[in-house]
C-alpha cells in the first residue's frame, strides 16, 4: 500500500523491535519449561508466543501508558496479558474445527508443530496465564485497578468481544453480511482487544471513565483501520512476508471490507480512519507521538 512513498512508519521499527525483543525475553522467563510431564505444554506455548507477531498490542498499551507515566515494568505486565490473550485466539482460531492453518507468524501452527489436544490446552493456558498477570499485586498495588484490568480485558475477550466476533466470522461463511454487520463483526473479532490496549494506560494511570473519550475514539478508529488494511492485504500481500496463509476470505465467500467496498474505496476509508484516530490524539502533546506513529504504521505494514 502507499506503493512510490517513504512510508513514515520506518521510524516506529525501533519501537516494534524493543517490544518484539521485551516481550520474548519475559515470556522466556515466564515459561521455563519444567523438568516434569508438563514439558510438552510448555514447549508449545514458548512456540506460540515467541519469535513472531507485529506486538502491536503490546505497543500500544505500552504507549497509552506512557501517556499518564506508568511505570514500564508494570506497563509491560499488562502488555504480556494482552499478548497471551491475542496468541491464545490464534490458536485456537488456527484448529482444523475453526480456519484450519498451517502456517501462523512464518512458522507452523501449534496443532502442526504439536498436535490438536497440545493446542487447546496452549490457548487454554495463556487465556489463563493473562488474568494471573493482571491479577497480581506486581502489576499495580491498588486492587480496584486490578480488578477493572481483569475485567475490561474480560469483556475484551469475552461473548461481547472477541469471542463474538469470532463467531460472527464463522456465520459470515453462511451469510453474506452487508457493510454495517462486517463493521459489527470486526469492532468485536478485533477491535475490542485494541480498545483494551490503548485504555488499559487510562486504567493504570486511574484517569477517570470521562476523560478516556479521546482515547476510546482513536481505539475505535485505529481498530476498524487496522481490519480493513488486513482486508486489503489478504487481496494484495505477498504470503510469505504475511508469515500466514492469504486470500482465504475471498475463498470462504465471506463480506469484507474489500468485498463491499472494493481495493480503492477501501484504502480511502481506511486512511480516513487513521486521519480520525491521530485527531482524537490532539489534547495531548509529544507524548502522544508514538500513538500517532502506530496509527500511521496500521495501513501501511505488509504483514
Amino acid at each position: 500500500m502507499n506503493r512510490g512513498v517513504t512510508p513514515p512508519s520506518l521510524s516506529l521499527k525501533p519501537a516494534l523491535d524493543a517490544i518484539g525483543e521485551a516481550i520474548d525475553a519475559r515470556f522466556d522467563r515466564l515459561l521455563a519449561v519444567p523438568d516434569d510431564p508438563r514439558s510438552r505444554l510448555y514447549e508449545a506455548m514458548r512456540h506460540a508466543v515467541m519469535g513472531g507477531g507485529k506486538r502491536m498490542r503490546p505497543l500500544l498499551v505500552v504507549a497509552s501508558c506512557d501517556l499518564f507515566n506508568v511505570d514500564r515494568e508494570r506497563a509491560m505486565r499488562v502488555a504480556l496479558a494482552i499478548e497471551a490473550v491475542h496468541v491464545y485466539s490464534l490458536v485456537h482460531d488456527d484448529l482444523p474445527c475453526m480456519d484450519d492453518d498451517d502456517l501462523r507468524r512464518g512458522k507452523p501452527t501449534v496443532h502442526k508443530a504439536f498436535d490438536e489436544a497440545t493446542a487447546v490446552l496452549t490457548g487454554d493456558s495463556l487465556f489463563a496465564v493473562a488474568f494471573e498477570l493482571l491479577a497480581d499485586e506486581a502489576t499495580h498495588e491498588d486492587p480496584f485497578v486490578r480488578s477493572e484490568l481483569v475485567l475490561e480485558l474480560a469483556r475484551a475477550s469475552g461473548p461481547a468481544g472477541m469471542a463474538g466476533g469470532q463467531m460472527m466470522d464463522l456465520a459470515a461463511e453462511k451469510t453474506r453480511f452487508d457493510l454495517a454487520t462486517t463493521t459489527r463483526l470486526q469492532q468485536l473479532k478485533t477491535g475490542a482487544l485494541i480498545a483494551f490496549s490503548v485504555e488499559a494506560g487510562a486504567i493504570m494511570g486511574k484517569v477517570s471513565h470521562g476523560q478516556r473519550t479521546r482515547l476510546k475514539g482513536y481505539a475505535r478508529d485505529l481498530g476498524l483501520a487496522f481490519q480493513i488494511a488486513d482486508d486489503l492485504l489478504d487481496v494484495e500481500g505477498d504470503q510469505a512476508t504475511a508469515g500466514k496463509a492469504l486470500r482465504k476470505d475471498e475463498g470462504a465467500g465471506k463480506s469484507t471490507f474489500v468485498s463491499l467496498l472494493g481495493v480503492e474505496r477501501a484504502r480511502s476509508q481506511a486512511q480516513m480512519l487513521i486521519d480520525q484516530a491521530i485527531n482524537h490524539l490532539q489534547g495531548f502533546g509529544p507524548e502522544a507521538d508514538l500513538l500517532r506513529a502506530i496509527a500511521r504504521f496500521t495501513i501501511e505494514r505488509d504483514r
